[in-house]
């Protein structure tokens, strides 16, 4: 019987080790490869600020994985995890249901030999009093797409309506790499949306305040990177509170611990990160405090050899530290890479390779008024890096996602399609 591997989660991650095996292992009849994930395309999650601000068109950047399946020799099932079964080695998909609510696809079980988790991370509120139900979050296409909607529409009233001085204020609690990103994109689409008419609302009528519990933004991020994001920041207008925690979030406002208020017509929460709830402990799995799995450095789970986690949702230990593999694209990279040569020895009967994180920098994105970031290697070190080469050096960064995915002839051809069109579309999505 053909061996049978199951891939839970088309993230990033998820999707490239689903892509690769399907062109080696699933091409040569050696295993059977299957993609399950509960939506029917896939967007690479750190182009979701852009999508929340307009400056991204989600629906031309999407990747369609019946199609990616085909493509590369691998089996898609739409669906979501719900459960495990390891004595039968079985996972649970829940029922799935349409825009209507009725069933599209019942509930229903799925057999593997061998097993990966990628089903990556959502945001934690920390249980903060009104969070989960004030805030937007940035977890999903849809969520991002439901925050450009609401942003949209607060500039369509004001465009429709006599008022004078509208104004708009965003909130952003969590000064990491997408409350940053977020903030500054925000201010481009401000001043793109007053250049194509909804000008009642002036860019500098949008309040945009960003939010940080800790001492300085970007946290996980060398100091050098953070104080030029800091400065350029304050420079486009945004507000940054550090040293300031959420305590409770309410219908107009938000309540720091330390007595402020601040007022918020939109409010989005991109601080920390936990797995989906549905890991803890599943089927005796053992699992950390923000629903992890715990691996070893093998990726394999630390209480059954046939499954595999990385990724977000994976607590994977980082080799002479106390500290796990930080939860970022590019060690979701590296272990799906990792994870191509370990399921191939495990088929030959093979010893599996061990994971160590290797950190080649970090870059993160000011919308088209700069870029920030430091690139890390074996012959330069630590070499840091600004403005449009930064900004370069991060574009470069999804179009790697994309040859991942298509190859490189195909990615050439869509950045030339990209690029073409560029001229005959607005450059903010104004629906």
């Amino acid at each position: 019987m053909t061996h049978r591997i199951v891939i839970v989660g088309g993230g990033a991650g998820g999707l490239e080790l689903a892509t690769r095996l399907g062109k080696t292992l699933g091409k040569r009849g050696s295993a059977s490869i299957t993609l399950v994930d509960a939506n029917l395309t896939h967007i690479w999650k750190p182009l979701l600020h852009e999508v929340a601000a307009g400056s991204l068109n989600s629906s031309e950047d999407e990747l369609n994985y019946v199609a990616q399946a085909k493509w590369n020799h691998f089996e898609f099932q739409l669906g979501r995890m719900s459960g495990l079964e390891r004595a039968t080695q079985q996972i649970q998909l829940a029922a799935t249901l349409d825009e209507d609510g009725r069933e599209l696809l019942p509930a229903r079980t799925l057999g593997y030999d061998t097993l990966v988790i990628a089903v990556g991370s959502n945001t934690n509120d920390f249980g903060t009093l009104g969070a989960a139900q004030h805030c937007l979050f940035l977890d999903t296409r849809k969520q991002a797409e439901r925050f450009h909607q609401q942003l949209l529409n607060h500039y369509l009233r004001a465009h429709a309506g006599d008022q004078a001085n509208a104004k708009i204020s965003v909130a952003i609690v969590g000064a990491g790499a997408t409350g940053v990103e977020l903030a500054a994109e925000l201010h481009h689409a401000a001043h793109e949306l007053a250049a194509y008419g909804l000008d009642r609302i002036q860019p500098q009528d949008m309040h945009i305040t960003l939010i940080e519990a800790g001492p300085r933004v970007l946290p996980a991020l060398p100091e050098r990177i953070s104080v030029p994001v800091h400065k350029t920041l304050e420079k486009l207008g945004v507000t940054v509170m550090t040293n300031a925690a959420v305590s409770e979030v309410t219908e107009d406002c938000l309540k720091t611990s330390n007595g402020e208020v601040i007022e918020a017509s939109l409010k989005v929460w991109a601080a920390g990160i936990r797995a989906p709830s549905f890991l803890k402990d599943i089927d005796g799995l053992e699992t950390n405090r923000i629903n992890q799995l715990v691996v070893r450095p093998t990726l394999q789970t630390t209480q059954d050899d046939n499954i595999f986690a990385f990724g977000d949702c994976a607590a994977c230990p980082q080799p002479g530290s106390d500290r796990n593999v930080p939860p970022r694209a590019q060690a979701a990279h590296q272990q799906a890479s990792m994870l191509v040569k370990s399921l191939k020895a495990r088929l030959e009967g093979k010893a599996l390779p061990t994971y160590e994180y290797r950190d080649y920098g970090s870059l993160v994105s000011l919308s088209k008024f700069s870029a920030v970031g430091n690139l890390m290697g074996n012959l330069t070190g630590s070499v840091m890096l600004e403005g449009w080469l930064a900004r370069m050096f991060y574009v470069s960064l999804y179009r790697m996602h994309q040859m991942a995915l298509y190859g490189t002839f195909r990615t050439l051809m869509m950045m030339l399609g990209s690029r073409i069109g560029r001229g005959t579309e607005p450059r903010l999505k104004l629906h």
